[in-house]
């Protein structure tokens, strides 16, 4: 079955097709991951866009191709740009590809002729793209932290500024997510709004949930039960930190796994059971 998704055989839409190839092509089996990643490199460009700019599609498709494909398509940095639902993270980041060509087309301005008649192609990139990637100071943020080595990026994640951070969480490994997690200058505010992202591993929210220092704050708290990327042992074991009427909001949240709505439910009942005022023993 995977090889048949990596390979974009399955009989599924195509906004699932692209969903779940963006998910193998982070496979932990190399052939699946490259095979995955060259099917989605390699699909009608017409398609991808469509999907891309699209408001239903997920949030974790997005941050793949922000990440991996974006840098070099700006095709697909103007198409997602057209999405009005995209996390505002990802839309600061693809402005930073190409800063000079992630604005609105200008009103009067005569497109550039190409070859392929009748495609709805993005602006022609500037031409010096290829000089400014060998000129280190003007390169972007992202472009920056992708030709980091991985000992760079622990090293950014320590000492960098917030949008570095902002960047290095969402990282593959390990190591530069939990050394975003241990820097110094990571804020309260920064672990709140962490906590709340849909497009971490499932260890960066685990690891803030064994932080006695983050869990501390109760907003903390309250975004990993609310996102639905949370493990759900850490989700059932923060329950019970939460007030009635969080409580009452995770029991209606959808988004959450339905044991813990299920689990929050049950507290409910049992608060409202107890709360029950108790006759006087020996009148009925």
């Amino acid at each position: 079955m995977r090889r048949k998704g990596a390979a974009g055989e399955l009989p599924v839409s195509l906004e699932e097709k692209i969903e779940i190839l963006a998910l193998l092509s982070q496979d932990h089996d190399e052939t699946i991951r490259d095979t995955a990643f060259y099917t989605l490199q390699t699909l009608d460009p017409g398609e991808l866009q469509q999907v891309l700019s699209n408001p239903a599609t997920s949030p974790a498709v997005l941050d793949f191709v922000s990440l991996h494909l974006a840098p070099q398509r700006q095709d697909l940095m103007e198409a997602m740009l057209r999405n009005p639902k995209i996390p505002e993270d990802i839309r600061t980041s693809l402005r930073s590809l190409h800063p000079a060509t992630a604005t609105e087309p200008v009103e009067g301005a005569v497109p550039a002729t190409d070859s392929s008649a009748g495609m709805t192609a993005a602006p022609t990139p500037i031409e010096p793209l290829a000089e400014e990637k060998d000129d280190k100071e003007r390169q972007t943020l992202l472009q920056k932290i992708n030709a980091m080595t991985p000992s760079e990026k622990i090293k950014t994640a320590l000492t960098g500024n917030m949008e570095q951070r902002l960047l290095l969480i969402r990282d593959s490994n390990k190591l530069v997510s939990r050394a975003v997690l241990g820097s110094p200058k990571l804020t309260d505010q920064e672990v709140e709004n962490i906590a709340s992202m849909k497009n971490v591993t499932e260890e960066v929210l685990r690891l803030i949930s064994m932080s006695r220092k983050f869990m501390k704050s109760y907003a903390v708290v309250r975004q990993l039960i609310n996102n639905p990327r949370t493990p759900i042992d850490v989700g059932l074991h923060l329950l019970n930190r939460l007030n009635d009427r969080d409580l009452k909001g995770i029991m209606l949240n959808k988004n959450v796994a339905e044991v813990v709505r299920g689990t929050a439910l049950k507290m409910i009942k049992q608060k409202a059971e107890a709360n029950k005022p108790k006759l006087p023993a020996g009148k009925h």
